[in-house]
């Protein structure tokens, strides 16, 4: 990430912890200054206390991405407090397991008003900014399940396939702005949102070899990804070095999806 005398400012929600604070900590680390959001602000504030004790230009603005008057108004936040929002990274996400038989349509509603609506109202109060001054750049975290059928994902698995292709389609709509919208889809990643869907230690091995039972192959690679594998990415998508990319998903599960 280029250096310059004004930090550029990000903007990273579900910053509290797994893949969002990894990818926080990045960022910051590259020279941005890192707005961090998300709604459980004892989480947040805990996160965030870590990385300002390392020296890193990171500040805490909790805020629930699901509601529309709280993603503007955290958007406003920032801006008034660190500047012009160059950057988002949508990296926040919930996972309800169930079949769809027996599937609560409480869990299903949670899952995509943080997941796609999130999503949603975070680019749009975004993309408002980055418009107005020809530049910036927006990278969703998705998931390869958005393209791979995984069994009691299959909420999850639609709102990260709502997720992409909004992504994608808004992308294409401000283009013409200077303004880069991507997608990074990670596979199994080393989180606690991972580890609750083991119910004993043969889970990171399923995860690893596959499950023929859950119609669920193995990851090539033979490890599962960590956090900063992702937030690399994401980091990569948000540089100079990613200048002519857009409309693009990147895809960091070891092989997992076989490249679909």
């Amino acid at each position: 990430m280029d250096q310059q005398l004004d930090p550029r400012v990000v903007i990273v929600t579900g910053a509290a912890g797994g893949i969002g604070a990894e990818i926080a900590r990045t960022l910051a680390g590259r020279g941005l200054a890192v707005a961090a959001v998300d709604r459980d602000a004892g989480r947040l504030t805990e996160a965030v206390e870590k990385m300002t004790a390392d020296g890193l230009p990171v500040t805490a603005f909790p805020s629930d991405v699901s509601g529309a008057g709280e993603a503007e108004a955290v958007v406003t936040a920032v801006e008034d407090t660190l500047g012009p929002v160059e950057f988002l990274v949508n990296a926040a996400g919930v996972l309800r397991l169930g079949e769809v038989s027996s599937y609560r349509a409480e869990d299903w509603h949670d899952t995509f008003a943080v997941n796609a609506t999130g999503v949603f109202l975070m680019s749009r109060a975004g993309v408002r900014r980055m418009i107005e001054r020809g530049r910036g750049a927006i990278v969703t975290v998705a998931s390869n399940a958005a393209r791979v059928p995984r069994t009691e994902m299959a909420a999850y698995a639609a709102s990260k396939a709502a997720a992409t292709m909004f992504t994608k389609s808004l992308g294409l709509e401000v283009a013409r702005y200077g303004v880069r919208c991507n997608v990074v889809a990670p596979g199994s990643t080393d989180t606690p949102m991972l580890t609750s869907m083991w119910s004993d230690d043969s889970g990171r091995r399923g995860t690893v070899e596959g499950r023929p039972e859950a119609f669920r192959v193995g990851i090539p690679l033979g490890r599962i990804a960590t956090p900063q594998h992702v937030a690399d990415a994401v980091d990569f998508l948000l540089s100079e070095r990613a200048a002519h990319i857009t409309l693009q998903e990147l895809t960091v599960d070891g092989g997992a999806g076989l490249g679909v």
